[in-house]
């Protein structure tokens, strides 16, 4: 499928909701195919992410999420609605590592470009190394870090960017199960250490309860609200490693919700 051409624009910044960084109303998406049909990808989609909140989106293959996550951060417009956010920079699923840079160079990318001084850029990010278990592997190349090392490189490189709304698309997807609980559990401390508001959309609804406070869950294609879980359980401290626990009564009972949410959105 093409992308339909038209200008892009950014989102407008200051979301009206003083308590919100992200702000969208019945937002519409549609592409066009290369046979010049209109093809729906997400249908009067309303949805806020309090700030220094964690939203995670759900739902499934197709149903709009990527594009979703790019309409936040204005690398496309929509057809219909309004959206009204924070500055946002996006994280896609691959990291996107420049193989002849180190890994400190990659993380520091943003703020080199941006005209940072080279020893000050070094310095911002070899801390965040430090805090996030990166330390000593600074001068690695990307082929010679773990997978989920090279997705925490790439998170120091969002963090740099000082945007106060993260946009994550399946940051641990690729990953196996171990590493992957290891990487939530990352994140809930990163995000303890480092307050931001986070959209991010995962397929793993486990995944999105365990880390999220709010949780939306989109209908198939086009994508649609079907349902908005908030989590009522807090997050953990810095001190305690990892993300709230799969097996607490609540994440259950949320998780099968969602699931039966997504199981009647198929056949409605």
């Amino acid at each position: 499928m093409q992308t339909q051409l038209k200008p892009r624009e950014s989102p407008t910044h200051e979301p009206r909701d003083p308590h919100a960084s992200v702000c969208l109303d019945s937002v519409s998406r549609a592409y066009v195919d290369r046979r010049g049909r209109a093809v729906p990808a997400l249908a009067d989609v309303s949805l806020r992410a309090a700030r220094g909140s964690v939203l995670a989106v759900v739902g499934p293959s197709g149903c709009g999420k990527t594009t979703l996550l790019e309409l936040i951060c204005g690398l496309q417009r929509p057809d219909g609605g309004t959206i009204a956010c924070e500055p946002a920079v996006l994280m896609p699923q691959r990291d996107l590592l420049l193989p002849w840079l180190n890994a400190l160079e990659n993380a520091v990318l943003a703020l080199r470009i941006a005209g940072a001084p080279r020893a000050q850029a070094r310095a911002r990010g070899a801390a965040l190394f430090a805090e996030l278990g990166l330390g000593g592997f600074e001068q690695a190349r990307p082929h010679e870090l773990s997978g989920g090392m090279r997705q925490r490189v790439a998170f120091v490189r969002t963090l740099l960017s000082g945007k106060p709304v993260l946009c994550l698309d399946e940051p641990f997807g690729a990953l196996d199960a171990i590493t992957r609980l290891e990487m939530q559990g990352w994140l809930t401390n990163a995000l303890a250490r480092e307050p931001r508001t986070v959209v991010l959309v995962t397929h793993d609804v486990e995944e999105a309860i365990v880390l999220a406070d709010r949780v939306a869950v989109l209908s198939p294609r086009p994508g649609r609200v079907a349902a908005e879980l908030t989590v009522d359980l807090p997050r953990l401290p810095p001190s305690m490693a990892g993300p709230r626990s799969p097996t607490d009564p609540t994440v259950v009972a949320l998780r099968e919700q969602a699931m039966r949410t997504l199981a009647e959105s198929r056949v409605a």
